[in-house]
């Protein structure tokens, strides 16, 4: 048994931020990790992120079966150093400021756009942006693809001559329209938060990092959490905190661990024979994803391979069926994405334009299977139980249609395979149903009986315990989730370090 002032779980994208930032302190960190600590060789090459889909550094989850389709859906996750940001497709985007100010305006005070904003600008380094807006002197070296795809290009000419306005900085979080968007590639390789945060501050002798560590529970009594158990090859070890611990196990594993310490719905532990420490139902509960689904081309003359992510350009559009800004992400990707089952061309002979909803009305959640810690959680993100979620990807759908028909989108279109044929949109929406791996809100930010966190990201009745992850977003952001979760952590950080220099004097 050891001591450390903090111990943090999980070394994705929050907890690499974290471990970095409390370590400059001089105090003695601790920094556990469930995957390895290697990168995988393909990490470091853009457009082959899906081959990491399954790999080793990915959780490799399932979703229950999905009412609408009767099916499941893959849900990967990052595992390993860097988290999801070692393996998703790197897109550093912010979602607009409406939907930051409703977390504000629904009780998570403090936690608006402007109150992040600092937290947005410390975590990145741009150049030729507006420096009142964008960072200047981050780890983080976001911008646009360097060497466009011609689709990408096209795309954003079809969405002009569509009469969709252009943006100068849609990764800003200020804009809507289209727009090249930031990607976290650096000179032709991807930028983890390992990379841009983890690697330096792993040779500071305060900071241990341990990987291959799964967390089985933290140890609570009547003054809080004051140690986390966990196994390495299966031994087990406890690590004592004189500080606080921080879960940054993202939107799933978070709520996993404080079930099994304890600490969420009371109905739900004790049907598993788990001790209730607190009763929070909201551990768990208003999980929310950004679906996928879109339109598929046949190309006119065969897609050249991407250099990058394969979806350069996002469009942030309000149909108007959404509450807080932009409720759709229209995106340009140059191979023809659809759910696996469906029928269409091979890749590298179709293009598709990509709707996301990104305000989804629907809410799911993350439950237990047991309460042995090596058990899969059940993961249920309810899509499309809100019936108006439909409403907004068919508008979606729509103006994608309008701008695949667009001329400067002529010499590649062949002809529409999905939906195609297909007269009830629908039931295709239904059917294509693909995860964009934006899972949050699992362990809300906010005062009533369903958060879990509260302002400065304490658990409710829990002492000494935080949780800084993409978990405590109370409601959807119109983006990609990466580039809020480094400022979440960045601003984590902040809170935290300030109880040391209290104590100090």
């Amino acid at each position: 048994m050891r001591s450390y002032e903090y111990v943090v779980v999980g070394a994705g994208t929050a907890g690499c931020v974290l471990a970095a930032r409390l370590s400059e302190s001089g105090e003695p960190v601790l920094l556990l990790e469930a995957g390895g600590a290697e990168p995988l060789e393909l990490m470091a090459v853009p457009p082959a992120w899906p081959a990491l889909m399954g790999s080793a550094a990915d959780w490799a989850d399932q979703t229950v079966p999905q009412q609408v389709t009767g099916a499941r859906v893959p849900w990967p996750r990052g595992r390993g150093l860097g988290g999801s940001s070692s393996i998703n497709a790197m897109n550093f985007v912010r979602g607009h400021r409406a939907g930051y100010d409703a977390w504000a305006e629904a009780g998570a005070k403090g936690w608006g756009f402007d109150d992040l904003l600092p937290f947005f600008k410390r975590s990145e380094s741009t150049k030729g942006r507006d420096p009142a807006l964008r960072g200047v002197d981050g780890p983080l070296m976001p911008g646009p693809a360097v060497q466009p795809h011609p689709i990408s290009t096209a795309g954003v000419a079809a969405a002009a001559q569509s009469g969709y306005p252009i943006a100068h900085d849609i990764s800003g979080g200020l804009e809507e329209g289209f727009g090249f968007c930031d990607l976290n590639i650096v000179d032709g390789r991807r930028q983890s938060a390992a990379d841009a945060y983890l690697i330096a501050a792993m040779s500071r002798p305060n900071l241990t990092v341990v990987t291959g560590a799964l967390v089985r529970r933290l140890l609570l009594d009547d003054n809080g959490c004051r140690a986390v158990e966990y196994d390495v090859r299966g031994e087990t070890f406890v690590a004592e905190c004189t500080g606080e611990v921080v879960l940054a196990a993202g939107a799933v594993g978070s709520p996993q661990l404080l079930m099994l310490s304890g600490i969420g719905p009371a109905d739900h532990l004790k049907s598993l024979g788990i001790k209730v420490v607190a009763d929070l139902p909201g551990v768990g509960a208003n999980l929310h994803d950004h679906p996928l689904c879109g339109v598929v081309y046949q190309s006119a003359e065969p897609v050249p391979p991407g250099l990058n992510n394969h979806g350069e350009v996002q469009g942030m559009l309000s149909t108007g069926i959404g509450e807080h800004g932009p409720d759709v992400q229209v995106m340009f990707v140059d191979v023809p994405l659809r759910e696996d089952s469906l029928p269409g061309p091979d890749i590298g002979h179709g293009y598709s334009i990509m709707v996301s909803l990104v305000s989804p009305y629907s809410r799911g959640s993350i439950r237990l299977a047991g309460s042995d810690p090596d058990a899969r959680p059940v993961i249920d993100p309810a899509y499309y139980s809100d019936p108006r979620d439909l409403d907004i990807v068919a508008e979606g759908l729509r103006t994608a249609r309008e701008i695949g028909a667009a001329p400067a989108l002529g010499r590649w279109r062949g002809s529409e395979v999905l939906p195609g044929a297909e007269t009830d949109l629908y039931r295709y929406i239904r059917t294509n149903l693909r995860s964009y791996s934006h899972y949050a809100g699992t362990c809300a930010i906010g005062i009533d009986d369903r958060s879990v966190v509260d302002r400065s990201l304490h658990v409710h009745g829990i002492r000494n315990l935080r949780v800084a992850d993409a978990s405590v977003m109370p409601s959807p952001i119109s983006a990609n989730t990466n580039a809020t979760v480094y400022a979440i952590a960045e601003r984590a950080a902040d809170l935290i370090r300030p109880r040391r220099r209290t104590a100090d004097g």
